[in-house]
């Protein structure tokens, strides 16, 4: 099944993938901090890439050769025409907001570990991501809401991982008094 995201370019096919077992028993719109469990798995895409946004996202973001002149781009390290890193990160964040964070529940973030582009992006690649739950960690002092941490690996058609982060996302819990057990050695 095809579908244009809402506002992007039409050059931009985003496949939707049918929802398996491994995906969430609640709907996006529905999910909370509780949703999101430690060592859970999920897989979301796929976004084609192609050479005319390279160019324009680099022309406007990045202007460096490898990414707005195809010429220059063939006689560079890359051998050519590659995607911006910070291209790459905006279509995992799409895939990530479409996909896995929840609609209502998203209390933003406080910031991203271990940025890294493992792979260059090339015009005619799809782009898919991986999303691992690494942590879930309820707020003692605010524990209507909880951080989550989770591992994001974004692959291409062949599935090799591009690029890589582990996002902190701060979430809201279902329940706003739930039973937090007091720490060691605290009555």
């Amino acid at each position: 099944m095809q579908s244009q995201a809402a506002g992007s370019s039409p050059a931009i096919a985003l496949r939707e993938v049918p929802l398996s077992a491994t995906d969430f028993a609640a709907p996006i719109e529905d999910r909370h901090f509780e949703d999101y469990l430690p060592g859970a798995v999920y897989e979301y895409g796929s976004i084609a890439v192609t050479e005319a946004e390279i160019i324009d996202f680099g022309r406007r973001y990045d202007p460096q050769d490898i990414h707005v002149d195809p010429e220059a781009a063939a006689r560079g390290n890359f051998g050519g025409l590659i995607a911006s890193g910070w291209q790459t990160v905006t279509i995992m964040m799409r895939l990530l907001v479409a996909h896995f964070l929840p609609k209502a529940a998203s209390l933003g973030s406080p910031g991203i570990d271990e940025l890294r582009w493992i792979r260059p992006v090339r015009p005619g690649d799809a782009l898919r991501i991986r999303v691992t739950v690494l942590e879930a960690t309820r707020s003692r002092s605010r524990p209507d809401r909880g951080m989550v941490r989770t591992l994001v690996e974004v692959l291409n058609q062949n599935g090799e991982i591009v690029m890589s982060l582990k996002p902190m996302n701060l979430l809201s819990g279902r329940d706003p008094f739930p039973s937090i057990p007091p720490r060691a050695g605290e009555d």
